[in-house]
């Protein structure tokens, strides 16, 4: 079995194999169904994302932060309007792509990026709960699907003993072609190394057909996520290409100068979605992309123009396989007496509900596995039904 360590260790790894742990050769999925989980660490504020004006407490409750509903925000019905950086999504608002979820979080209340993060992505009531996420174990109920992590690491969502892979862009020189059929040649008699070899080039090739070249040399207009979203969409739209794919992004920790920050990265993330409906052709009407973050940020300003940590925040929905057009919300208010622990918005939805509804009526999962296997010790939190399409 060969292993990054093995290969690291060969002193070939950095500059010939970034790829390798991703196959590219993929079983069968149990259906043709796709989603993508883009986790936006640091907690977005989401009552930037999706604004409350039509609740009067809005605008004396934010101060400086309040959004100028005729400037900095679209209105998409009488109580709720979406950031203007998030011009692509609102256009899949209007078209019936895009839905947001307000008003949501976790079961922890806890304001430690680090607890809520792993709450958020192993599906516990506690931080380090269980030693693997719920996308993982969503998987050993999905035979034959695959997934990847396009990130540097391995998110907590897919660890575990399912097997997974990843990929994230070298900035390291790209080895010359003599030396690569050279390689080749020398691990002809040996198939694993030569199957990996050849995986890791075809790869390689697809990633800088996207863009991956300009992300090595640290390009992109400081829209990373977007360059990543670009590679990982040729991913899961090429043949045999993964069922789920996760990304990551983080610069949401806005305690200080909230809005030019914030504009920046919901930039970055409108971007991202953009580049997977370009990407994935035909398939985007068959894909469903879920953002979600660890908890939101409180109502009012503090004193560096930014937010402190929170706890309701919003979830965002996107793609051809979304039933979209709406804002879902059972709103608690922002009036003072209405806040969670007299600071941040109320959550009157849990999370672990909103990717409940959306593996089982987007993947197929059923619900009894769900709260057994996917999500242990949830059978009191229904899935939200009615987010999909099908």
């Amino acid at each position: 079995m060969i292993t990054r360590r093995t290969l690291v260790q060969s002193g070939l790894a950095a500059g010939l194999f970034p790829a390798l742990g991703f196959k590219t050769a993929y079983a069968a999925t149990p259906n043709d169904r796709r989603l993508v989980v883009i986790i936006l660490r640091g907690a977005m504020d989401g009552l930037s994302v999706v604004v409350p004006y039509g609740d009067p407490a809005y605008a004396p409750a934010r101060g400086k932060l309040a959004l100028d509903i005729n400037k900095d925000a679209t209105k998409v019905d009488g109580m709720f309007a979406l950031h203007n950086a998030l011009a692509g999504f609102s256009g899949g608002y209007t078209a019936g792509e895009a839905l947001a979820v307000h008003a949501v979080a976790s079961p922890a209340r806890g304001r430690s990026h680090f607890d809520s993060q792993n709450v958020l992505e192993t599906g516990g009531l506690a931080p380090y709960q269980y030693s693997s996420g719920w996308l993982n174990r969503a998987l050993s109920v999905l035979p034959g699907a695959q997934a990847i992590a396009v990130t540097t690491g391995m998110p907590a969502v897919l660890q575990g003993p399912a097997k997974v892979g990843s990929w994230s862009p070298s900035r390291l020189p790209e080895p010359n072609s003599d030396l690569a059929d050279r390689i080749s040649q020398m691990y002809e008699s040996d198939l694993a190394l030569h199957a990996a070899f050849t995986e890791a080039q075809s790869l390689n090739a697809l990633a800088k057909e996207a863009g991956e070249d300009k992300m090595a040399m640290g390009g992109g207009g400081g829209k990373p996520l977007t360059l990543l979203g670009g590679v990982a969409a040729k991913l899961m739209a090429a043949p045999g290409g993964p069922q789920f794919i996760v990304l990551e992004r983080t610069g949401w920790d806005t305690h200080a100068n909230q809005i030019g920050a914030l504009n920046n990265s919901l930039s970055d993330l409108d971007g991202t979605l953009a580049a997977f409906k370009s990407g994935l052709g035909s398939l985007w009407a068959k894909t469903a992309i879920l953002c979600i973050t660890e908890f939101g940020r409180t109502v009012a300003v503090n004193g560096t123009n930014g937010t402190d940590h929170g706890t309701g925040t919003c979830a965002l929905l996107y793609g051809g396989a979304v039933k979209g057009g709406r804002v879902l919300a059972d709103w608690p208010g922002l009036a003072h007496a209405n806040l969670f622990e007299g600071r941040d918005l109320k959550p009157t939805a849990d999370i672990r509900a909103v990717i409940k509804g959306v593996l089982a009526d987007h993947i197929g999962i059923d619900p009894a596995r769900l709260a057994t296997t996917v999500f242990p010790q949830s059978a009191a939190v229904t899935p939200m039904h009615g987010l999909m399409r099908s």
